[in-house]
């Protein structure tokens, strides 16, 4: 699970309800919890949550209803590890360099990931490596573009969210100013306090559910990403019948330095201490 992502959240909620219900004052700490509820409003939660739901989903009606899918991948624990592809593409070169091409299908088969299978079983079916490679790299911008355009809707939330916020502030504004009359001026302030809660409400959606989503959304993106580009460079130096030593030094070179020195780079075996 992503615990870090948790993490965040839940601290940048836990700071929010502390500063709103904590006074310190000659080195103490006072909690009033009555504060909470002084922001909360359920004209500016319509306004503010529900406005920007409402938008997202009038700009991405297709995507909208996988807001539980893309959660569920949000809280995965890291799928995508460049240095599994890689040692699982320096078997398949070591059979293929030993028993052929052929002998890659039984592996295939027993390949979890999509993509990897299909990369294996084109080689294994003797297409051309031009083919080939632009199969598999269609794929890869394909995919890349799908999960694109998921990130761009909670940016499009990510943005909608403050501007509803201040739709909502104006709103209280206009109400306030109509109905302010010279003789009762004690309503003045309360007023004005809950025409802000919606700026409130657009400020914490934004910055604490939309956008973390989102770049958490893109994180994933590019793990996958780089893990098929190492499968692509794999796949087409097998084809190729290149010594699984030097394909070990050409995949991690995909890879940051760290995880190269754990993984031994260049066939060493040693691991940074």
């Amino acid at each position: 699970m992503n615990i870090m992502y948790l993490v965040g959240v839940l601290l940048a909620a836990f700071f929010t309800v502390f500063g709103i219900v904590a006074t310190i004052s000659g080195g103490t700490v006072t909690i009033a919890m009555e504060n909470l509820e002084n922001f909360f409003d359920f004209s500016s939660i319509l306004i503010t949550i529900c406005g920007t739901i409402a938008v997202v989903i009038a700009c991405y009606p297709k995507l909208a209803k996988s807001f539980p899918k893309h959660f569920a991948i949000l809280l995965r624990a890291k799928a995508f590890d460049p240095t599994t592809y890689v040692e699982q593409l320096i078997e398949l070169a070591q059979i293929a360099r030993k028993n052929g091409l052929l002998a890659l299908e039984e592996k295939a088969n027993t390949q979890p990931d999509p993509f990897f299978k299909q990369a294996i079983m084109l080689i294994v079916d003797a297409n051309d490596p031009d083919r080939v490679r632009s199969i598999l790299e269609n794929d890869i911008e394909q995919t890349s573009a799908r999960h694109q355009e998921v990130v761009a809707m909670y940016e499009r939330g990510s943005n909608a969210a403050p501007a509803f916020g201040m739709i909502g502030t104006l709103i209280g504004l206009i109400n306030m100013l109509k109905n302010l009359s010279g003789s009762d001026l004690s309503s003045l302030g309360p007023d004005m306090s809950v025409a802000l809660i919606t700026t409130f409400y657009g400020s914490v959606l934004a910055h604490v559910i939309f956008n973390p989503i989102a770049a958490n959304l893109t994180a994933r993106d590019e793990e996958e990403i780089l893990c098929r580009q190492i499968i692509v460079e794999g796949i087409m130096a097998i084809q190729a019948g290149e010594n699984p030593k030097f394909l070990r030094e050409r995949l991690l070179t995909f890879v940051n330095q760290k995880m190269r020195d754990e993984n031994g780079e260049g066939g060493k075996g040693r691991r940074k201490k």
